[in-house]
């Protein structure tokens, strides 16, 4: 692998509408055209997709994350599907073939197991017009073999495949100052940005800033860029790997 690979992340609160949890097709549609956009520049991209549960909600009538695991692994198992058929016929439109990649925790439990998944990378990113969509295993990811979110096993498929740059699109211009609200454009010292922690979970997020700057530190000490960014402006994408997008740039450590 290379470090001209970009890992895109979006979340449960990009992907679906606030009010219900169901897909959010206007949303899709422009993040899917940013993509291809990057695709058809050249950019070699991995795409870890959340929005599986919450898009599996309608078909067991529920209006909430549900809390019970047979339930929610249930709605993943609904959902991934719907989500997958959603992505296919979208890419399709640009001429790009989409992978499912499904993980839990335990396939980086081992050396070996760790190899079989970098080698399906290896061979998925050789070709430029196939995009790999990761997603958490969550029909069968019981609590001793999740990541936690979808943010830290965004940061450790970036560290299996050498990726050079992670983007985790949230619902907010990037990470912001609690006392201003304003963007702060560039972090180089973790330690400093941990008070800005606010604990304003969504009611379809499973993340929040607390664990993603957790995942964030360990993305960073890794040696990758990291950026948090507006996943309802996935326009931007296109400036923030060319170095001028608004976002807030997390530095490499190493």
């Amino acid at each position: 692998m290379s470090s001209d690979l970009t890992l895109i992340k979006a979340g449960t609160g990009v992907l679906t509408k606030s009010a219900s949890g169901t897909l959010d097709r206007a949303a899709l549609v422009h993040l899917v055209a940013a993509i291809a956009g990057l695709v058809d520049a050249g950019h070699r991209c991995l795409f870890v997709s959340s929005g599986a549960v919450g898009s599996g909600l309608a078909a067991f009538g529920l209006t909430e994350y549900p809390q019970e695991t047979a339930t929610r692994q249930a709605c993943a198992a609904v959902g991934q599907a719907q989500l997958m058929q959603t992505y296919s016929s979208l890419f399709a439109n640009f001429e790009i073939t989409v992978a499912q990649v499904l993980l839990t925790a335990a396939d980086f439990g081992t050396p070996e197991r760790a190899t079989y998944v970098s080698d399906t990378f290896r061979r998925l990113l050789v070709e430029p017009r196939i995009l790999p969509i990761i997603n958490e295993n969550d029909s069968v990811a019981v609590e001793e073999l999740k990541f936690g979110d979808n943010d830290m096993l965004s940061v450790q498929v970036a560290k299996l495949v050498q990726v050079g740059r992670i983007i985790l699109l949230t619902s907010t211009d990037g990470l912001l100052d609690p006392e201003t609200n304003t963007l702060i454009p560039e972090v180089t010292d973790m330690d400093r940005v941990i008070h800005h922690v606010r604990l304003d979970k969504g009611r379809f997020s499973m993340g929040g800033m607390a664990s993603k700057l957790g995942a964030i530190r360990y993305a960073v000490d890794a040696g990758i860029e990291t950026h948090i960014a507006n996943g309802r402006h996935p326009e931007r994408l296109a400036g923030i790997l060319a170095g001028s997008g608004i976002s807030t740039r997390f530095h490499p450590q190493t």
